[in-house]
């Protein structure tokens, strides 16, 4: 559980998804003083738990946008920091592929489109060099665009690390601490939350799905509304990742950029997702009728995965508002910044997102900060397949789940450090144990039994050590 500390902050970041954490990062490492508030146990609770875990060049964003432009720099940062924070990166590229006539009559548009926005290592890819890339791809494959810079990450991995990073330089992170009222007064914010009080001189709305939510309650009204978009995704068995090595989109219709089949930083192979608008903020539901659909679709564009089994499904919410565009607005006069509307890229454009709003803070809040002279750069463990795992370690100790190769030492250490797991869902997230092709079924109980008493809700099964 993390210290509050009191007095006054610079800022108080409301939500704790990968976009929070980041502009907590981005602020600790500016010398303000950070508090960050999340209404969940732990980080990721919300939009960011549940991904496709790319991460994109940005070859087709809306030319000259803010997401753009955060993508881009979030991806260069990204790439900048990740030996220091320990961060994977699976270096796959991606092809959009045509099906059809009519896709490759669009694949023109989309390199046009990729080379405005600054992307010049695109290039086209007729069914031949298709087919030899991927050679398990489906023969009526026609034509690709190829992107080499698309690439796969650890979706939480990343997150961890900026909020560790964060705390490691100052900033205070508070769990079950839902913003639940607040005033302006006197040009200094008071946030009422579940775990008591705290002022600040600004406060930045991350609250993800929430935000309107939080504006409404604070501001009195929301200049944006969020619109939920369930995505459904399947996740094929580690054996599925021999079959493939290039992230596979699709052509883009005018709603949504369609499934996409990528590997996994994990191993796996995965499918989705779907685009589903839904008026529950809280409840990502699958449903078998659409991972069907999904299974047929995967086997469509890749037949070799017909004798693989599916490891696990599962959906997010993505917080889409009224407009395809992010909502990131400053209102000086309230010391305010929401963050809004941050869809399928905010993985990618998360530390982007964190300078701009540092920027927009900077041109209302004159006053100087003092960024720390020799900022801590925190390692977190790596969980990704291609690299080496703590269990091929040589005093490795025991294997606690065995599908995912996750040692005890790894699970012991996901429950202590600075940003200890919360709940099941952030251990599971941390080290990946109950997460492989048994789901939990024989590692369950010896995991209940190192996270007992250190969860905010016990785990189904607990049992006490030999």
């Amino acid at each position: 559980m993390m210290t509050s500390q009191s007095g006054l902050f610079d800022v108080a970041v409301v939500g704790g998804g990968v976009v929070g954490c980041a502009v907590a990062r981005r602020f600790a490492l500016d010398g303000a003083r950070v508090l960050l508030l999340e209404k969940a146990p732990d980080i990721l609770a919300g939009a960011s738990k549940a991904n496709s875990a790319l991460l994109h060049t940005g070859f087709d964003a809306p030319p000259g946008s803010v997401e753009l432009a955060c993508m881009q720099a979030g991806y260069r940062e990204y790439m900048e920091i990740r030996e220091r924070l320990n961060l994977p990166v699976l270096e796959t590229g991606a092809m959009v592929v045509a099906w059809s006539e009519q896709d490759v009559a669009k694949l023109g548009d989309i390199e046009v489109q990729a080379r405005t926005n600054g992307v010049h290592d695109v290039r086209m890819l007729d069914r031949s060099e298709v087919l030899a890339r991927e050679p398990q791809l489906a023969m009526s494959a026609r034509a690709a665009l190829l992107v080499p810079g698309e690439h796969v990450i650890d979706p939480w991995s990343a997150p961890l690390a900026y909020l560790t990073q964060a705390v490691s330089n100052g900033a205070t992170a508070l769990f079950n601490a839902e913003v639940i009222g607040g005033e302006l007064t006197d040009g200094n914010w008071s946030l009422e939350t579940s775990r008591g009080t705290f002022m600040a001189r600004t406060v930045i709305n991350c609250a993800g799905l929430f935000g309107d939510v939080l504006e409404k309650r604070l501001l009195g009204a929301s200049d944006f509304t969020i619109m939920p978009r369930k995505g459904q995704f399947v996740v094929f068995d580690k054996a599925a990742a021999a079959h493939i090595r290039t992230t596979i989109l699709p052509v883009p219709n005018e709603r949504t950029k369609g499934v996409v089949i990528a590997r996994t930083i994990f191993g796996n192979v995965l499918i989705g997702p779907t685009a589903e608008e839904q008026p529950d903020r809280t409840r990502a539901n699958v449903d078998e009728t659409t991972l069907r659909m999904l299974v047929a679709k995967a086997i469509e564009m890749i037949p070799a995965l017909a004798d693989v089994p599916v490891t696990a499904i599962y959906a997010g919410l993505r917080p889409a508002t009224e407009r395809k565009e992010y909502r990131i607005t400053a209102r000086p006069a309230q010391q305010w910044i929401s963050v809004g509307g941050i869809r399928s890229t905010g993985l990618t454009a998360a530390l982007g997102i964190a300078r701009h709003v540092s920027q927009l803070h900077a041109e209302f809040d004159r006053q100087p900060l003092a960024p720390p002279a020799d900022p801590r750069w925190p390692s977190v463990p790596n969980l990704a397949e291609h690299l080496q795992r703590d269990w091929q370690a040589e005093n490795h100790g025991e294997i606690v789940c065995h599908c995912e190769l996750v040692t005890c030492r790894e699970i012991e250490n996901a429950l202590q450090g600075p940003l200890p797991a919360g709940d099941a869902g952030g251990l599971k997230r941390r080290t990946r144990a109950g997460m492989g092709r048994c789901q939990g079924f024989y590692c369950q109980a010896r995991v209940s039994a190192l996270a007992a008493g250190k969860l905010a809700e016990p785990l189904a099964v607990e049992t006490q050590d030999d």
